[in-house]
């Protein structure tokens, strides 16, 4: 038989093969180019109320005005910083991992046997998911702490589908 020719029927079975993968990162309403314009207005702002004070003698003001851009800057960047964080989530029938990535690049993973691991799913009537947990055998990994709840929803509705045919095989 030639090795060039492709062989048709069923396919070998794959349990390390994905199931499901998930890149789940913080959302940020405001890009870079936000940024600058944010910053750019509150800084006229500023040095406007700044003149207008210093010039009838309240000098001192105009310290003040400038120390609340400074602080609204750094407050940007701080979470911009914690934007970075991410988590990597994939099932295979064989492996649930779970990959943590901080802001500063520490990486966290751990492993969970689909078949015996539960999803919980913490849920308050009017607000919706507040927390997602993977269990099994006496450890837990919470999951997607910093999603918005609309995203909770759509990733626990995805990610308990995706765990069940893993468990079915």
């Amino acid at each position: 038989m030639d090795d060039n020719l492709t062989r048709s029927g069923p396919q070998p079975f794959d349990a390390d093969k994905p199931i499901f993968e998930a890149l789940l990162t913080p959302y940020r309403s405001l890009g870079p180019r936000g940024f600058a314009i944010t910053m750019a207005l509150f800084g006229a702002v500023c040095v406007g109320a700044g003149i207008l004070f210093a010039s009838q003698g309240a000098w001192p003001v105009l310290g003040f005005l400038g120390l609340d851009v400074i602080i609204l800057y750094f407050a940007f960047k701080l979470s911009y910083q914690a934007g970075k964080a991410r988590e990597e989530v994939s099932i295979s029938r064989s492996d649930l991992s779970i990959r943590k990535i901080s802001p500063h690049g520490r990486v966290r993973e751990t492993h969970y046997q689909p078949a015996w691991t539960r999803f919980h799913v913490k849920r308050m009537e009017d607000v919706g998911i507040l927390r997602m947990d993977v269990a099994s055998q006496g450890r837990s990994t919470e999951i997607g702490q910093f999603l918005n709840p609309d995203d909770r929803e759509t990733f626990a509705k995805a990610f308990g589908e995706a765990l069940g045919i893993a468990k079915r095989g």
